[in-house]
């Protein structure tokens, strides 16, 4: 099978699905849900009808633009989680139809919507939409990353001590107090956005300088870490292993603006008391 080369061309096409599926899907229902549009699927967890509607037009659009790849959604898989196998073969998409649900569902930002193509589990290209300001970010591996169509390289804020976004939403109650104690001090804490397609902007833009991701599922991160890093910045697991799309059950993630401000956080993670 070939790789396709993730082209300017191939990004507009990318880019023109993604914001029909917002405008017609997403962006209608924003304070207007109902209550029956809004289900639990987990706890801190739910879903709309937004998600829903969204994910059949981009997974129809996405597969219709590359047949020959895959389609892996985010509702789809928490339907049936055999889904996820489709990560582990040759090409597939990548899809988290409505990324900030929760936040959609309060009437408040941010959400976007996040689609990757990745080919034998490594992510080669990224697309980040945010619904309601119409930034685009996007990235092909080796290929550089842009916000609007400019190139970025990723900067610091400059503040120390630096910024930083923890999600401790998914640490066990002991790990957090652990991240709360040992590494919070060392840092000038901000509230995570709960929205990934957020989060990697402000990594690269120097609103944020290091965030730490429990929770890694593919259409959360898949295309944010290949923004980050395209930009000059650094995500990759605590021990300094790539991230790939096709290990979806391991856990924990760095995201920094620089690689001296990741290697500075995984020291501190690493020494943690117990680790």
């Amino acid at each position: 099978m070939t790789k396709p080369d993730i082209t300017p061309a191939f990004t507009a096409q990318v880019e023109a699905i993604m914001r029909h599926a917002s405008q017609t899907a997403i962006v209608p229902r924003y304070r207007t849900l109902a209550e029956g549009q809004i289900i639990s699927k987990a706890a801190d967890d739910v879903v709309t009808i937004a998600d829903t509607e969204s994910e059949t037009l981009l997974s129809g659009m996405l597969a219709d633009l590359l047949p020959e790849a895959q389609v892996v959604g985010e509702e789809a898989t928490f339907a049936d989680a055999t889904v996820f196998e489709r990560l582990r073969d040759g090409l597939c998409w990548i899809i988290d139809p409505l990324d900030g649900t929760n936040n959609f569902a309060a009437g408040k930002p941010p959400f976007g919507v996040l689609v990757a193509l990745a080919d034998g589990g490594q992510a080669i290209g990224g697309w980040i939409l945010d619904c309601l300001t119409g930034r685009f970010c996007h990235a092909a591996l080796g290929g550089g990353a842009f916000i609007d169509g400019e190139r970025m390289t990723a900067q610091a804020s400059g503040e120390q001590p630096p910024v930083a976004a923890l999600s401790t939403v998914y640490l066990e109650p002991a790990e957090r107090a652990l991240v709360l104690e040992h590494i919070a001090p060392h840092y000038r804490m901000v509230d995570i956005p709960r929205c990934a397609a957020e989060q990697y902007p402000r990594l690269v833009l120097g609103t944020n300088d290091v965030s730490v991701f429990n929770r890694t599922l593919p259409w959360d991160h898949a295309a944010g870490v290949l923004f980050l890093n395209e930009a000059g910045g650094r995500a990759a697991r605590p021990d300094g292993s790539a991230y790939r799309v096709d290990e979806w059950e391991r856990r924990g993630m760095i995201g920094a603006a620089s690689p001296a401000l990741w290697d500075e956080l995984a020291g501190r993670l690493a020494n943690l008391p117990g680790s």
